[in-house]
């Protein structure tokens, strides 16, 4: 399968968007970047401590510098893997739609708020209740919603949902 444009993961924290990443990847042999984990080797810091030293907006300028570095550069086989909150700039958002197919790994709130509910590793959600968590949600969905193809993930294996995705590559790849 020859893909001409870059694959992003989108969706809320929790959303798998790294397992599936890693996994797709390999099943169409591309390289695959996690976001998260690119900014944490760039900064030697883990997301939660920049949070904590130098903020979010200080976060958000790494995040958006890197997402764009990432998209505008040469290389075409690349999984990338964005966080949750990236797409809500709006230079990441057209350069998501002109450089890559996107995908949005949606899931219930329910599933979301349980899988993230006690991780210290979101700073975005530390003190937040449930109601708040999906009202984040639901502000998000509107940015996610605009990605080329939609995932729901419930009650999907995480390699039925990268099938998911093969699936719709290979249909596009007919297209193009």
């Amino acid at each position: 399968m020859k893909i001409k444009k870059k694959i992003v993961l989108i969706g809320m924290m929790g959303s798998g968007k790294s397992t599936i990443g890693a996994l797709l990847s390999k099943k169409i042999n591309m390289k695959f970047v996690d976001l998260d984990q690119k900014i944490e080797t760039i900064e030697k810091k883990t997301i939660s401590q920049i949070f904590k030293l130098k903020g979010e907006k200080y976060f958000r300028t790494i995040e958006v510098k890197t997402i764009l570095s990432l998209l505008e550069s040469k290389e075409k086989e690349l999984v990338l893997s964005l966080g949750g909150g990236s797409i809500l700039d709006e230079k990441v958002r057209k350069n998501v739609r002109d450089n890559s197919l996107s995908f949005w790994l949606n899931w219930k709130p329910s599933t979301i708020i349980k899988r993230i509910r006690k991780s210290l590793k979101r700073p975005l959600i530390q003190g937040l209740n449930d109601q708040e968590i999906q009202k984040m949600m639901l502000d998000r969905n509107k940015y996610y919603s605009k990605s080329n193809f939609k995932i729901d993930c419930d009650n999907h294996k995480k390699n039925e949902i990268v099938d998911r995705i093969v699936s719709i590559l290979k249909k596009n790849e007919i297209k193009s």
